[in-house]
């Protein structure tokens, strides 16, 4: 049986924890390294009902995207989930913008694998803090028609379109929030840039690029690294389960 520090370095081989951003707290964040584990939730975020689904299940470990804990702890009380977590004896494991990162089971491969994109990269042209990958699709298509497909692939309830000056085949990505890459997109020559969201200057200067740019949400962007990061787990540890949380919902309703 697998333990969770066996569960994290296989992690780190490809996803190297070394290499998450100075603003962020991946890695081991509740429990011990050396526990095994029976079964693992995967999940964006550990929320309460996450916590309850893991115990429900006799999951001793979760592996979420975003830190369960993130910035420094001054007081912790019965509410706070690294309390539910260690009161229930599961363990979180947080991989953050190390898997943003990685180009063999991140989040921005995931999501284009998700979208049929070939000759994906990741485009570190930009330094080591830029989260920018690049891909093709199998044929050109007009902006609207990458939105439906982006909508369509990711089970979107929405996407936002600002369509570019043609059609679009070259396309960059960066899931989540990816605004501060969508200059670095342009400078490349993207067709396209898809990301989860946009602020609103940023929004105003992807039309003035000329780029299209499909924004479909942050949960939705980063969804697929759940069970495409779940099977890649399950290869190297056949007899561990590693299970996609089914209590996770987008944290807002569309109306």
């Amino acid at each position: 049986m697998a333990r969770i520090c066996d569960i994290y370095d296989i992690i780190n081989g490809v996803a190297p924890f070394a290499y998450q951003l100075s603003f962020d707290n991946s890695g081991l964040l509740v429990g011990d390294g050396s526990t095994p584990v029976t079964r693992a939730l995967l999940c964006l975020d550990i929320t309460e009902a996450v916590i309850e689904e893991a115990a429900a299940i006799n999951a001793n470990l979760i592996i979420s995207h975003h830190p369960v804990i993130f910035d420094p702890i001054k007081t912790l009380n019965s509410r706070d989930r690294a309390y539910l977590l260690a009161k229930r004896g599961i363990a979180a494991l947080c991989c953050h913008t190390n898997l943003d990162l990685s180009p063999v089971c991140g989040v921005n491969v995931a999501l284009a694998s998700r979208l049929g994109l070939k000759n994906v990269r990741r485009e570190d042209v930009f330094g080591e803090d830029s989260i920018l990958f690049s891909g093709e699709l199998e044929e050109s298509m007009e902006p609207e028609s990458l939105a439906r497909l982006v909508k369509d692939r990711l089970e979107a309830r929405s996407v936002g379109l600002i369509p570019g000056d043609g059609n679009v085949r070259r396309v960059f990505l960066c899931g989540g929030a990816g605004g501060a890459e969508l200059r670095h997109a342009a400078c490349r020559g993207a067709d396209a840039f898809i990301t989860g969201e946009l602020k609103h200057h940023e929004a105003l200067e992807a039309a003035r690029t000329g780029m299209t740019c499909v924004v479909a949400g942050h949960y939705e962007t980063e969804a697929m690294v759940r069970p495409f990061l779940a099977a890649y787990l399950k290869k190297r540890f056949p007899d561990t389960a590693f299970l996609v949380s089914r209590e996770e919902k987008p944290p807002y309703e569309t109306l």
